[in-house]
């Protein structure tokens, strides 16, 4: 154990009894998994507890001690090879109020239940925005989103990247049992839409959110992994900006101590709501988190927020001093653009993002030695779609060819090659571009041009997209129809998208 966490280790000298304040207890090896300390089931030396601040390690005894603080949660760093006890609502049980629960005097020893073999490959769901407003909204994302994954898949972890719900924690039990019916650990991080509305202070803005979903700075490890979630969120009541992106002092305090202690050779993820890159953020917060992963070997950084999509490689040019670029994955929204646009056949809204990205989520694939992998999944969709395509149904025969394919690489980024070819022809570079995807202008002209209302809420303004390459394409070829091909390559898988169009004679 590294100096700097022996240091924050305060230790009881009496046996454990279950006390009123949570900054004292104990953690157990709950052997049957049933939550409670039966017969046998000893006590867990060298477990990490935490308030978000300080940390301590339990003693022989699974005794642990934290110094008074003004923190609402403490929690346990559930440790590789052990799984959590599950709450009642589904969610890992692995933190406490500080002052115990409400209804009882005690507060409840921490159980770990060991798991037979914990795998070191891990495959974890990654959700950002669910952001529902009203009951309708959760229903789009129960049968949009979680539905259809149900039984389906092959994660082991799950996390929703903030925004869970729009400025109702009415909504956390219901999109809690969606996400718990996956069957998988569900971890969350709080959004800009968490806060309480009405909150007079940065301190008590997530206090429905502390109440529901826990501590909004915490750590979950995995034989390969260790997931940091925290709240990047500073609340400015009575201000404009009402926040900005950024973390307090105990954060800096709480990595300090913690990041040290992590093994090397593991994947440190950090999971936020507020992308380092966005324009509310702290630069010197950004700053002095630099510093601090650039002592790290394998970071990435997972963020939400912006309802588009982007891969981020941050390097010296914008502060980054690490040896390797930093990985930054702003997932798109389970919400795509807030539930908006034309509904389908099963009445759930298009709700394609303001870059021509579906709504979906992304998958993290983790191996050890820090080796990961991220993708991308389109709700309701197969998962080798990952193209969209934008071509004119018709071009005069042997006009200038200044129009062109359009290919919307939903995982795609700066430098990734994307090629394309016509009638199985050579296949050639397309280049990217920085506009909006015309898949996304139809919708809004659409939109414009219609006398009666397409949806409840229109699709939204298309933006300039971050992974957006286009191609010119040919007219000198011989009257009738012709096919295009789109072809890239994701994480050494190939991709492949087609459409056509059509050459006509014309007289002027």
């Amino acid at each position: 154990m590294r100096h700097s966490l022996l240091t924050g280790l305060l230790l009881a000298c009496a046996p454990f009894v279950a006390a009123a304040s949570c900054f004292e207890g104990g953690v157990f090896n709950d052997a049957n998994g049933n939550g409670r300390q039966d017969a046998g089931e000893g006590a867990l030396a060298g477990i990490k507890v935490s308030d978000g601040e300080h940390i301590v390690v339990t003693d022989k005894q699974g005794r642990y001690r934290l110094p008074d603080s003004a923190q609402p949660n403490i929690f346990i760093i559930k440790p590789a090879g052990y799984s959590a006890a599950i709450r009642a609502d589904g969610l890992p049980d692995i933190w406490r109020p500080r002052s115990g629960e409400a209804g009882t005097a005690q507060c409840r020893p921490f159980a770990l239940v060991p798991q037979v073999s914990a795998p070191t490959s891990l495959q974890a769901l990654v959700m950002a925005d669910s952001q529902t407003s009203n009951a309708l909204d959760v229903d789009y994302f129960e049968r949009d989103v979680i539905a259809p994954l149900r039984g389906k898949h092959q994660a082991k972890l799950g996390m929703t990247l903030g925004d869970i719900t729009n400025d109702d924690p009415s909504l956390y039990p219901a999109l809690t049992k969606a996400v718990t019916s996956l069957g998988v650990p569900w971890l969350h991080v709080p959004g800009n839409h968490d806060m309480d509305v009405g909150a007079d202070s940065d301190a008590s803005s997530l206090a429905s959110y502390h109440r529901h979903l826990g501590p909004d700075t915490y750590a979950w490890e995995e034989p390969s992994m260790v997931f940091i979630g925290m709240d990047d969120i500073i609340a400015q009541p009575g201000q404009k900006p009402a926040y900005v992106g950024g973390l307090r002092e105990d954060q800096f305090a709480f990595l300090e101590r913690y990041l040290p202690t992590i093994a090397k050779d593991k994947l440190v993820v950090l999971g936020f709501h507020i992308p380092l890159f966005d324009h509310v953020y702290r630069a010197e917060d950004r700053a002095r988190l630099f510093a601090l992963l650039e002592k790290v070997q394998h970071p990435l950084i997972l963020s939400g927020h912006t309802h588009n999509q982007s891969q981020v490689f941050w390097s010296a040019a914008q502060g980054w001093k690490g040896a390797r670029p930093l990985h930054e994955y702003n997932v798109g929204a389970a919400c795509g653009a807030f539930w908006s646009g034309v509904k389908d056949a099963q009445g759930i809204p298009d709700t394609t993002m303001a870059d021509g990205t579906p709504n979906g989520y992304g998958l993290l694939n983790v191996q050890p030695q820090g080796q990961y992998s991220v993708e991308y999944r389109v709700a309701r969709a197969p998962a080798d779609q990952q193209i969209a395509l934008h071509a004119p149904k018709v071009l005069r025969q042997g006009a200038y060819p200044a129009w062109g394919v359009y290919a919307n690489v939903f995982m795609g980024y700066d430098g990734l090659p994307v090629e394309f070819r016509v009638d199985g022809g050579e296949w050639q570079p397309m280049k990217q571009v920085k506009q909006p995807d015309p898949r996304l202008l139809v919708e809004n002209i659409a939109d414009d041009l219609a006398d009666n209302l397409r949806g409840y809420d229109r699709s939204p303004e298309a933006v300039p997209s971050a992974h957006l390459w286009r191609a010119a394409l040919p007219t000198r070829l011989a009257e009738g129809e012709h096919t295009v091909e789109v072809r890239t390559r994701l994480n050494g898988k190939q991709y492949t998208s087609s459409t056509r169009y059509r050459l006509q004679t014309a007289s002027p």
